[in-house]
């Protein structure tokens, strides 16, 4: 199996991030694409059931940042269950989670972008979308220091805005505890297809294990940064689902494009609408920087070894990041920037839910004295991972499956040109 670690000529990444800033890096992913963005559909597969939905999608969420916490304390290195399922499992599990989370993830970086400018200036969307995508690869570029340093700032304002939306909604006259019950309406099909849309809004702490060249103390940081970030996010996620729900219902949840500003107003308080439509776009500006982060650096790993352009391994000598990965995401990402975000949260949720299987499956084969998690753990996250991918909307799976099937296709070309020429 290939050694963890840059390939010859690739250069090295500095540990320059502590538990601090891994775990802002963490909360501005999942936080920025999940409070915003998969709330609505969520409900509208759930409905009456998005409680538990919300309970299902955090207890996978428990099992993949446990398992992957256990891993990335053991393999430190840049790309996440790109490196676990390569070193557990094998080279070609190892590159098919990368290919789930590169391909699922650079379209999360579009939908993202998307959701910037629907908010900051609905008239002109993918225009802001593409000037989005364009500064945050610029900054991305001067270094992954001046990344966490700015996700600190937009984790702080988001959370600002979203302690009023709460405070507003559950102090309104119009909140009614009625509305929290779990009705006759929700099927088991369509709760944990909520559940699977949900999962789209835990998925951030995987930033922080693809970063892990990047942390100081690997073994002793990342394990806490994931389950500290993990930790915050759901008391957040439940906090503002029980002040949304208390306001609109679940009905009124699932048909409303912006159900943060439409609660506040069904709260009586206006006035707080515009500063929701800011932290709207402040949150999913932290999510997109967070995600070009993590999707550069899993393109470097697997640039590393060649199922990416070999060029695309390389880091810059002054700025110490992958420079030409952090480009080349941000081009994708730009020429994507057209499409429908909900559609893109059920296709991001199966890409990252087959990349979290392989992480579970990878977590299996550790042994106590590598830190191998409860066995429990990893099963649970493996059948919640496969349960979940195939609940989601039929056009999702069906196009994460393709999608999936396209890169074993490629890999297998890949592997039978090599063989030939060896001969």
């Amino acid at each position: 199996m290939t050694t963890v670690g840059a390939s010859a000529g690739s250069g090295e990444l500095k540990r320059r991030l502590g538990v601090f800033d891994a775990v802002m890096v963490g909360l501005g992913s999942m936080i920025g694409a999940g409070i915003f963005a998969a709330f609505g559909p969520a409900a509208g597969a759930a409905g009456s059931g998005l409680p538990v939905a919300l309970a299902l999608a955090a207890l996978v969420a428990y099992c993949n940042a446990t398992s992957s916490a256990r891993l990335a304390a053991r393999y430190p290195a840049s790309g996440g269950t790109y490196v676990y399922g390569r070193e557990r499992l094998g080279d070609f599990w190892g590159y098919l989670a990368g290919w789930a989370f590169v391909v699922g993830k650079t379209a999360s970086c579009a939908a993202m972008a998307l959701t910037v400018g629907t908010y900051a200036w609905p008239g002109q969307a993918h225009t802001v979308a593409v000037a989005a995508v364009v500064a945050l690869t610029a900054l991305n570029y001067g270094g992954v220091q001046k990344s966490a340093w700015l996700t600190r700032v937009i984790v702080a304002l988001v959370l600002t805005v979203l302690v009023a939306v709460v405070t507003v909604c559950l102090t309104s006259g119009s909140a009614d505890t009625v509305r929290l019950d779990v009705g006759a309406d929700p099927a088991f099909g369509g709760t944990l297809q909520g559940a699977g849309l949900l999962f789209f809004a835990f998925a951030g702490y995987a930033r922080i294990a693809t970063l892990g060249e990047e942390v100081r103390d690997p073994a002793r940081t990342i394990p806490r940064a994931i389950l500290l970030a993990l930790g915050i996010t759901l008391v957040v996620y439940v906090a503002v689902a029980v002040g949304v729900l208390v306001v609109l219902g679940p009905d009124r949840l699932a048909h409303s494009a912006a159900p943060l500003a439409d609660a506040v107003r069904a709260a009586g308080v206006p006035g707080l609408v515009p500063v929701v439509r800011g932290g709207a776009a402040v949150a999913a500006l932290g999510s997109l920087l967070a995600l070009i982060l993590g999707v550069s650096r899993t393109t470097l790993a697997m640039a590393r070894d060649r199922h990416l352009p070999h060029a695309l391994a390389a880091v810059h000598p002054r700025f110490q990041v992958p420079h030409r990965a952090q480009l080349a995401v941000g081009v994708v990402a730009v020429l994507a920037a057209s499409v429908d975000v909900r559609g893109a949260i059920g296709f991001s949720s199966f890409g990252v839910l087959a990349y979290y299987a392989v992480a579970n499956a990878a977590a299996w084969t550790l042994t106590p004295g590598e830190g191998r998690p409860p066995r429990l753990v990893p099963v649970l996250g493996l059948a919640g991972c496969v349960a979940l991918a195939f609940a989601l909307p039929v056009t999702a799976a069906v196009s994460g499956a393709a999608v999936l099937v396209l890169g074993a296709g490629a890999y297998g070309l890949r592997k039978g040109m090599a063989a030939g020429s060896a001969r």
